[in-house]
């Protein structure tokens, strides 16, 4: 694992983190309580900041980054992850914002200024296009990513089960390397 400094900014990391060897963790990152990082992410807030919040997963091969502050966007583009998220593998997740308990397919894209409200599920292969806010409680997917339908009450609580399956796989990994 990698934990670098950017300028005057270093990673904070939470309580129970797991981040897996291979991971490199840059700059301007806050990971929150019980999250995990896989094999060979990439979260490089070197010119904006990235916070994910509680209980969430970023898997093997996801890269998280951000676009800078400007004159006509003071703010820039941050990457903001919030609670109990599963980020699947070898997604792009760049100057978004992605609410509580939603799950992110594998292969996708999410581009700059896209906001993800609670829980949405963007279907595996999707491209969400730059500045498109997304609704609550819908199945996204394409590419363009279009809303293909509400999300069924099985689903959304598998929104929350998924994140809480790798905070259980994290506890394991965590308390190996420990022994």
């Amino acid at each position: 694992m990698s934990l670098s400094s950017y300028l005057n900014t270093k990673p904070v990391i939470g309580n129970r983190v797991y981040l897996h060897p291979s991971c490199q963790v840059i700059g301007d990152v806050t990971i929150g309580d019980d999250s995990s990082i896989w094999c060979n992410t990439v979260l490089r807030g070197d010119v904006n900041r990235i916070v994910i919040g509680r209980g969430s997963n970023v898997q093997d091969m996801t890269m998280g980054h951000v676009s800078h502050r400007t004159a006509d966007k003071p703010e820039g583009s941050p990457l903001i992850i919030g609670d109990y998220v599963t980020v699947g593998h070898s997604v792009i997740l760049h100057g978004c914002t992605v609410g509580d308990e939603c799950l992110i397919g594998m292969g996708s894209i999410v581009m700059d200024d896209v906001v993800i409200p609670d829980r949405v599920m963007i279907g595996a292969g999707s491209l969400v296009s730059p500045g498109k806010v997304l609704e609550s409680g819908m199945l996204y997917m394409g590419r363009p990513a279009r809303a293909v339908r509400p999300l069924t009450e099985a689903e959304i609580a598998n929104l929350r089960y998924s994140a809480e399956h790798y905070m259980r796989v994290k506890d394991n990994y965590l308390a190996e390397s420990t022994m």
